[in-house]
């Protein structure tokens, strides 16, 4: 899955600062970003191959919720907008 999850980073690259990890466990993966603190991560995993969905993780919440991969770029708009 290597193939998706690298076009989703250089889709995202193009307007966000993201960084590519697919070393060791996810749980492994999520701690790491936790303490860089990245505030979002996206997993994308054997059901994005099914069903074009892909796992967002909320660092401050750790909320996880399954959303459409084309869906992640606004998504990840809205999650960044200040508040109003």
């Amino acid at each position: 899955m290597p193939d998706v999850a690298q076009k989703l980073y250089r889709q995202l690259k193009k307007e966000f600062n993201v960084f590519y990890d697919d070393k060791g466990a996810v749980g492994r993966r999520y701690r790491r970003q936790d303490e860089a603190g990245t505030p979002f991560c996206f997993t994308i995993d054997g059901q994005t191959l099914q069903d074009q969905t892909v796992t967002i993780r909320h660092r401050d919440t750790l909320k996880q919720e399954r959303m459409h991969l084309n869906a992640v770029p606004d998504e990840l708009r809205k999650l960044l907008q200040p508040p109003s």
